[in-house]
């Protein structure tokens, strides 16, 4: 197996309405699926792809049991400075997410804060020093 990842599916209450959350924050739909029985929304996300998914059937198809409560990964985008934590936090908590935990200095040198989405997924807004964002939206640990 090689060292990447592909994918992330995110399970959401209502498709249309996440997908409505991510495109306030600025991010473009590059597909989908949407039919009568199915509604499925995917981003490009650089080298990844982001897909929005009904959760009960993510719940189905990934084999899991939905306990309903935080499944224990966090999200993350990582940014260039201080200031440009601090102004995604805000498109977020614009676009109706929660801020969890405004922009501040971390223990391991860098600022960061939390916003959750409409369905409960956080995501960390990171600016780490040691590593480099460069032009294509690729993050690097140099």
């Amino acid at each position: 197996m090689d060292q990447r990842l592909s994918l992330i599916t995110l399970g959401v209450a209502d498709v249309a309405r996440a997908q409505a959350f991510y495109e306030a924050l600025g991010w473009h739909l590059d597909g989908g699926v949407d039919d009568e029985t199915d509604h499925v929304a995917f981003f490009q996300a650089g080298g990844l792809i982001l897909a929005l998914w009904d959760r009960a059937k993510l719940e189905a198809d990934s084999g899991v049991e939905d306990r309903g409560g935080w499944g224990g990964v966090t999200l993350a985008y990582c940014v260039r400075s201080p200031e440009e934590v601090d102004a995604v936090l805000a498109g977020a908590g614009a676009a109706g997410a929660t801020i969890a935990r405004s922009g501040a200095k971390t223990f391991w040198g860098g600022y960061s804060g939390v916003f959750i989405d409409l369905d409960g997924h956080p995501w960390e807004v990171a600016h780490n020093p040691g590593w480099t964002v460069h032009d294509d939206g690729r993050t690097t640990l140099e």
